[in-house]
């Protein structure tokens, strides 16, 4: 019987998989584990079982031992694992691509219409108990139809995004590494272009890049700057692909409209002055947050965990 640990709380169906055939040391706390519990926690793992929220780097690979197989990441992004020290150390590093496609898809869309129709600002006028009256010209926005969307990182919630957002009477362009398949791109009417003419022409861009050393700060000062003025901004990738100081100077003096983020730079820290501008919409990184999501994704990375246990390649291995 193999030992696996869960670096954090995880729904209860994929701890059963586990359960069924080894030794499981799950973290129950109320937050996420201190490193240093997790590294004594990793002794002596045959496969480990992580959270983004949790660094596995050379260090943790090494507290856990010769013996480790396999590291299941719940997570679709993996900047949180050090791939390459894994691979150094005989160790398959998996993750949950797909299942998190049409959840992720939802929020950004969700945050493409609270900015560009100043829903937060509205209800934190509710809220805050303030007079307000209907007006002709009371928090004007702006609509989606005719407009273009511009989509940084054309892969599978790229492409469900572009899809609700068509569904809106949007248009499509897109950058990406590589053009996506000629039969999605004729039914989403997509353009492929490069970044700095989907900045120019998108009123609204929404990224969805993977992070590494190549997309930090992708967007900062200088492509804020060529985008419109009227343009709103939508992260649900990760929040260091946005230069924070730089996008709330933007927002602060009129060089893009708005912005929405999921994510952020310094997660769960907040640049301070984000969060004292109206024409931003923060939230807490929901893009994944519905039951049946988080439960795919559990399910999944243990189903990666077992596989390799088993002798057998995994469903989603990285890279």
């Amino acid at each position: 019987m193999s030992r696996v640990v869960v670096t954090g709380r995880i729904p209860e169906a994929a701890l059963e998989s586990l359960r069924t055939e080894h030794e499981v040391d799950d973290w129950q706390g109320p937050g996420s584990i201190d490193r240093e519990e997790l590294l004594r926690r990793v002794a002596g793992a045959d496969a480990i079982v992580s959270l983004l929220t949790e660094k596995i780097d050379a260090e943790l690979l090494d507290a856990a031992g010769p013996q480790l197989r396999v590291v299941a990441n719940v997570a679709v992004g993996y900047d949180n694992i050090d791939v390459a020290a894994c691979a150094e150390r005989g160790v398959i590093a998996t993750n949950t691509p797909g299942v998190l496609t049409d959840a992720t898809a939802d929020i950004a869309l969700s945050l493409i219409l609270m900015s560009t129709r100043r829903l937060g600002e509205g209800e934190r006028i509710i809220r805050s108990g303030q007079e307000w009256k209907w007006g002709m010209f009371f928090l004007l926005g702006s609509s989606l139809q005719g407009k273009t969307l511009g989509i940084v990182g054309m892969g599978g919630i790229g492409r469900a995004t572009a899809r609700r957002a068509k569904a809106f009477g949007m248009e499509i362009v897109y950058q990406s590494r590589s053009e996506i398949d000629p039969e999605i791109a004729a039914e989403l009417g997509a353009r492929r272009v490069d970044l700095d003419e989907l900045l120019s022409v998108s009123d609204v861009v929404s990224l969805h890049c993977p992070y590494g050393p190549a997309t930090h700060h992708l967007i900062g000062a200088e492509q804020l700057e060529a985008m419109k003025a009227s343009a709103h901004l939508v992260n649900t990738a990760r929040g260091p692909v946005v230069d924070e100081a730089a996008l709330a100077s933007a927002l602060r003096a009129g060089t893009i409209a708005g912005a929405g983020l999921d994510v952020f730079e310094h997660e769960p820290q907040v640049h301070p002055d984000l969060l004292e501008l109206e024409n931003v919409t923060l939230v807490p990184h929901l893009g994944s947050a519905t039951v049946e999501t988080r439960t795919a994704m559990a399910v999944l990375a243990a189903d990666n965990a077992l596989a390799v246990l088993g002798g057998q390649e995994p469903p989603s291995p990285i890279g």
